[in-house]
Formats: C-alpha cells, sequence, structure tokens
C-alpha cells in the first residue's frame, strides 16, 4: 500500500473521534409544521463515524463529548452504549430550566420534489461549552489509540471547540495515532459568531494537524479557502472540480496525505445517483456508481467516512477502502436514521458487486 499513513497495528482502541452528541427529531415525511409524532436518532457527525465503525465494523471505538445529566441525556447515553462505543464524558448538571442541553436537531425527510429540511435547537448546548483541558489526553491515548477523528460541525459551536480539537490532534499525534477531519462546512453554525472568516481561521489551524481530509470541492474552497471553479457548474457525479482542488490544497496543507469525499447526483429527494472518490499519496481512486433508492439521506457521508477508514486500518488497498466505503454509505441511505444497520458481511459484498436479489 502505497497511501502514506504509519497505521500502527494494534491499539487498545482502534478509533477514537471528538465531537456533539445531538439528538434528532424525525417525523419523517410528515413536514414539522403538520407533524404530530417524531422518532428519535441519537447521532453526531463525529459520533456517527465511531458508531458505524463499532456496530457494523466490528472495531474498538470510542467517543469524546459532553454529556448533561437528564433524561436527554440518559436517552443519547444509552444510544452511544447500545452502538458499542466506549464513553469519554464531561459531564454538566442539567438546572431543571435553561439547561446545559443535549442539541436538537430537526430533520425531515422530505419526499419527491420536496427537500428534506433541517434546523437546530443549540442554546445552552453543553457541548459547546467544552474547551481545552477538559479531557486527559494522555489517560484516552495512552493505552494505544490507533485512529483520531473530528469534524467541522463540532469546531463550528464556539470560540472554544477550535481550540480543543487542535489541542487534541497534537495529542493524538504525538501519541501515534492517524488523524482525521471531516471539514462539513456548515454555514448556519458559522456565521453565529463570525462566518466564513472566523472558519478559515479556525479550520485552517486544525488542518494543519491532519493527515486524512475528508470533504467535497465546497467545504475545501468555503472552509479552507482554496480557490476553484464554481462548484454549480458541473455534474456532481464528475469528480474533475474536486481533484482539480487537490494539488492546492495540499500545498497549502503539505502535512495531508489523503482526501475523500462523497459524490451525489440529487434527481428527487428519494433518488439519487451515488459514487465516491479519493486522492491518496499523489494517486485518484474512484468507486463505481449506483442508484439509491433514499429511505433517509442523513449521515451517508459519515457513512462513507466509516467505510473507507475501516479500509484503512483493515489494510484493505486505496481502492477497496474506497469502495468500502461508497458501499457502507450507500446501504446507510437505506435505513432510517444517522447511523448504521448494516452488517460488515452486506458492505463486503455491495462493494464486489452484489445485488438487491432477496437473500434466502
Amino acid at each position: 500500500m502505497n497511501h502514506g499513513l504509519n497505521i500502527r497495528p494494534s491499539g487498545a482502541l482502534d478509533f477514537v473521534s471528538l465531537g456533539a452528541l445531538i439528538h434528532r427529531l424525525d417525523p419523517g415525511i410528515i413536514p414539522f409544521r403538520k407533524a404530530n409524532h417524531c422518532d428519535i436518532h441519537v447521532s453526531g457527525g463525529e459520533f456517527n463515524v465511531a458508531a458505524n465503525l463499532a456496530d457494523c465494523f466490528r472495531l474498538n471505538t470510542g467517543v469524546v463529548s459532553a454529556m448533561v445529566d437528564y433524561p436527554i441525556g440518559d436517552l443519547i447515553a444509552e444510544r452511544v452504549r447500545a452502538m458499542g462505543v466506549r464513553p469519554f464524558y464531561k459531564r454538566f448538571k442539567h438546572d431543571g430550566v435553561r439547561g446545559p442541553n443535549m442539541a436538537t436537531v430537526y430533520s425531515d425527510r422530505g419526499q419527491g420534489v420536496r427537500a428534506p429540511v433541517v434546523f437546530y435547537n443549540r442554546s445552552n448546548e453543553a457541548a459547546a461549552q467544552l474547551r481545552p483541558g477538559d479531557f486527559k489526553w494522555n489517560e484516552i491515548f495512552g493505552p494505544g489509540v490507533r485512529w483520531f477523528h473530528s469534524g467541522g460541525i463540532f469546531a463550528a459551536l464556539s470560540e472554544t471547540t477550535g481550540e480543543l480539537i487542535v489541542e487534541a490532534m497534537q495529542a493524538a499525534k504525538a501519541a501515534g495515532a492517524v488523524t482525521s477531519f471531516d471539514l462539513n462546512y456548515r454555514a448556519k453554525l458559522w456565521d453565529i459568531w463570525g462566518g466564513q472568516s472566523k472558519a478559515l481561521d479556525v479550520l485552517g489551524r486544525i488542518v494543519r494537524n491532519v493527515d486524512v481530509l475528508v470533504g467535497n470541492e465546497e467545504d475545501l474552497q468555503k472552509g479552507l479557502g482554496i480557490e476553484g471553479q464554481d462548484v454549480e457548474s458541473k455534474s456532481k457525479l464528475d469528480p474533475s472540480a474536486f481533484f482539480a482542488l487537490i494539488d492546492k490544497a495540499v500545498r497549502k496543507f503539505p502535512n495531508v496525505k489523503a482526501v475523500a469525499t462523497t459524490l451525489r447526483e440529487v434527481h428527487s429527494t428519494n433518488r439519487h445517483t451515488w459514487g465516491a472518490v479519493a486522492w491518496m499519496n499523489g494517486k485518484t481512486y474512484q468507486s463505481p456508481t449506483c442508484e439509491l433508492d433514499v429511505v433517509d439521506r442523513v449521515g451517508g457521508g459519515d457513512g462513507y467516512a466509516a467505510g473507507f477508514i475501516y479500509g484503512l486500518l483493515s489494510g484493505a488497498s486505496e481502492q477497496e477502502a474506497v469502495n468500502l466505503g461508497w458501499s457502507h454509505g450507500a446501504l446507510l441511505t437505506t435505513f432510517p436514521g444517522d447511523t448504521t444497520m448494516a452488517t460488515v458481511e452486506q458492505v463486503q459484498a455491495f462493494a464486489k458487486g452484489g445485488s438487491a436479489r432477496i437473500q434466502r
């Protein structure tokens, strides 16, 4: 393998992520203004990867996050345990009225020509109060961690969360872990406290400590200030815009050894064409494409990241890692909720060209 990543062969934990835990309220295809019930999904862009790697790919994973001692926190903590993820929490007490709170994300699924709608209640969020010094990284990384991951959603929550990510990335690198970061640029979150100029500063300082970067051409342009063509000007399945930005990105951040993203052409809310690509150590890799009949699109990108990271951790080739990520991301969109219900055998079969024929 020529990916240039120095992945330790073993460790007490294969993977640890740092980020906010949230609960998503999902009324299905009914818009919130007409909803009378919701499903509850436990999520978080950084947690989702750890949960997918534990539940589907059977790796030993952990999550570093905030936890509030009240019933919503209990609900979230139960799901973290159920997915097989080891928690490292800073705990907060709820005052019974104002919080601090575990964040709520509201997201209907849309239908056909009606797109999904996402909005937040992250007021007085416990995770946004996390700051450098809150965690004993030597105790987390000391027994051995192979891979450390965080993301741009957590970085955008407050003036302290990005600094915590930098602290954690440096501790992870010192302990010999591979580091990855999902840019996940969310303008709504950054605009609350500084906008794109603040994002460029914070994300740039984080990415200087990163080995593997996850993000599409829009993330690279808006989150890292990499100049490129209009992101709307070509087919979403054409990777040329993405690959054209890579040389610029690695010149700006020469520590980055791999960049990966999904490709998605949205024909309707429930019908997507799906692909994935990666650049690794100067070479490019592209998955097959497939047509998705989408049940719930939320979490597909985290599904790709998990499968891709699993491939690299398990010693698969670069092309196999891309295909495993593509396969798992595709399967994840066929389930409700943000985290996986697939098995590693299903992922491997589809990555090798499996079909939807009934399994008897």
